[in-house]
């Protein structure tokens, strides 16, 4: 597992909560701030996951993305060859980063 902040990412465990049912997944995330829109845009995949995909049957969905350190809404965008879903948001990302002007 990499040190969450490091580099502006995290890997390791998360839960992912999609219409307030909950899974205990493993994700690799980064992420960036954009100064033409003034926010964070963190993204990354989510490790195959046997529930997750049989709930979500390869469709987008959205939800809420919980590590140790803090939860943020995300989209789910359909899974890739090998059963991972895209992850994506615009928030304060879900894990620490270096502190950047502008973020919310």
């Amino acid at each position: 597992m990499s040190e969450p902040g490091a580099d502006d990412g995290y890997t390791g465990p998360a839960c992912l909560v999609v219409d307030g049912e909950r899974f205990d997944v493993h994700v690799q995330l980064r992420g960036h701030f954009e100064p033409i829109d003034g926010r964070y845009h963190w993204y990354g995949r989510v490790a195959a996951h046997d529930a997750l995909d049989e709930r979500l049957a390869g469709a987008k969905a959205a939800g809420v993305l919980e590590t140790g350190t803090g939860a943020r809404p995300c989209e789910l965008a359909e899974p890739d060859l090998w059963g991972r879903y895209r992850i994506t948001g615009e928030s304060t990302p879900p894990f620490p980063v270096a502190p950047s002007p502008g973020i919310r």
